[in-house]
């Protein structure tokens, strides 16, 4: 049994530990664990503030405020007529990013080999990419750390008959943490500029040995900043909380990667929400998945992947959290249809079922509903229903007077406002936005005292997105019809 899962109380639904309060917390990083900036051409250093809630990215505003005095201008020509409006991506995505400027040596350790670090063909994420467009010559990967060495020196072997082959020409493979850290101080070189955290959760988040990646990486390479793949972790939601505070107190820049914050639709309507000083009234997330094409057996079972909802609907429940503020935990009810009811009967599971125990099958709708902080509702629905390859995802946000709907952001992103004064919705798009890109290039910003150093997503913030996505499932689990057998 998942240690959260004792937590469980029966018939009452099961109250959970609020994380840190009602209040957020804002802190810097120790100047005292600051490295050194790299030299850059033309590049002052900015401060760093990281907060749990940052309330709008202050990026790009002469060219965002431009796009708006235009999209306002025809707004008011076409809002009697229904005409959507395109805005085009203010400078700063990837593929408008201007080349990677001249300097020292970037270096970089990834642990991980798998689909995360170098990408796959069932997704976009592929963190080296974004890592060689940002820094160009300067990236120098010093390690590369997997237990399957074989599987490393394959995706090193691709790299190197590339054109980023200078990136990973004297790249090192290793096992374990440790194993790197010994050859690195036999060696007497100096630590990573940063580490990129791309392994399974199992093995991190946690205070137990096999699952304290974080607590080794603070004893190891204490200096060092963070890029940490979402969830924070497997385990309990009280063992995330100590590694966040080991981290908070330790001072290092950490980056968790929720990449929706950083979308442009996102900023987007967090920019009307700072201009129109709006109170966000409720948010509504759904998220519905394309099982046919999960072919994963580890997803189909709650003991590996603790189910769809905190290994894939975190992104959506971290964004609601975003717009909505910290959760009272003791709030969250949630109702769910599990696989042996009748709605729950699927018919193209591509995975053989009968493997794995019934107890461990995942629901195939989960539905969910919560109080934030400051009395506005939140709800958040997954669904285990879409054939094909296509997901369905959409988040609501409502304010007095306004409407928004974040339609479609992993392929096409697109936002839709309903403004007071016209009950027509604009539309507004974002060509050639690549939040993975936008993480990366921010969190490397705030190493370097680059000109966007701006962490929409702290480890801390991202343990709030944990808890309540066990609080979720703890709820749904706790409130089941049970399964009558023949």
């Amino acid at each position: 049994m998942h240690p959260n899962l004792r937590t469980i109380a029966s018939p009452a639904l099961p109250p959970l530990i609020r994380f840190g309060g009602s209040s957020s917390r804002t802190f810097t990083t120790s100047a005292s664990f600051t490295r050194s900036l790299l030299p850059r051409i033309q590049q002052s250093q900015c401060n760093r503030c990281l907060s749990t809630s940052t309330p709008l990215l202050p990026r790009h505003t002469h060219a965002r405020s431009t796009v708006d005095n235009v999209t306002s201008t025809i707004s008011y020509q076409i809002q009697n007529r229904a005409i959507a409006t395109t805005a085009t991506a203010p400078d700063g995505a990837m593929f408008s990013h201007p080349p990677p400027e001249p300097g020292a040596d970037f270096n970089v350790v990834m642990i991980g080999a798998g689909n995360i670090m170098f990408g796959s063909d069932e997704g976009p994420w592929n963190h080296s990419f974004r890592f060689e467009h940002k820094l160009g010559r300067r990236l120098k990967v010093t390690a590369l750390i997997d237990p399957s060495t074989a599987r490393a020196e394959k995706v090193l072997d691709g790299k190197r008959q590339s054109f980023v082959e200078s990136a990973y020409k004297d790249t090192q493979v290793f096992r374990t943490i440790e194993d790197y850290h010994a050859a690195l101080k036999s060696s007497k070189a100096a630590d990573p500029h940063a580490i990129v955290v791309g392994c399974p959760p199992a093995y991190r988040g946690g205070t137990t040995k096999g699952t304290d990646l974080e607590i080794n990486l603070l004893k190891l390479f204490p200096k060092t900043a963070y890029f940490i793949e979402k969830p924070v972790g497997t385990g309990t939601v009280e063992a995330a909380k100590d590694v966040t505070d080991a981290l908070v107190k330790n001072g290092n820049i950490v980056s968790v990667g929720y990449m929706l914050r950083y979308l442009r639709c996102v900023q987007k309507m967090k920019q009307i929400i700072h201009e129109n000083n709006l109170t966000v009234m409720a948010t509504n997330a759904r998220y519905s998945c394309a099982y046919e094409a999960i072919a994963k057996p580890a997803w189909w079972n709650k003991a590996i992947d603790m189910g769809p909802v905190i290994e894939q609907g975190t992104h959506f429940c971290d964004l609601s959290r975003y717009f909505g503020g910290d959760v009272d935990i003791d709030s969250v009810v949630a109702r769910s249809v599990e696989w042996y009811e009748e709605p729950g009967r699927l018919s193209k599971v591509p995975i053989d079922e009968s493997k794995i125990d019934e107890e461990l099958r995942i629901p195939r709708l989960t539905s969910a509903i919560w109080k934030y902080a400051n009395g506005a509702v939140g709800s958040f629905q997954h669904a285990v229903a879409l054939q094909g390859t296509a997901y369905a995802c959409e988040l609501e946000v409502w304010a007095d007077g306004y409407h928004m709907r974040l339609v479609d952001p992993y392929q096409s992103p697109t936002l839709y406002v309903r403004r007071p004064g016209d009950d027509h919705e604009e539309r507004h798009s974002f060509t050639d936005d690549d939040p993975f890109f936008s993480e990366v290039s921010h969190f490397i910003d705030c190493i370097e005292g680059g000109p966007d150093p701006h962490i929409l997503s702290s480890f801390e913030d991202a343990t709030k997105t944990y808890e309540l996505t066990w609080a979720i499932r703890l709820a749904a689990e706790a409130s089941k019809w049970p399964q009558v057998k023949a």
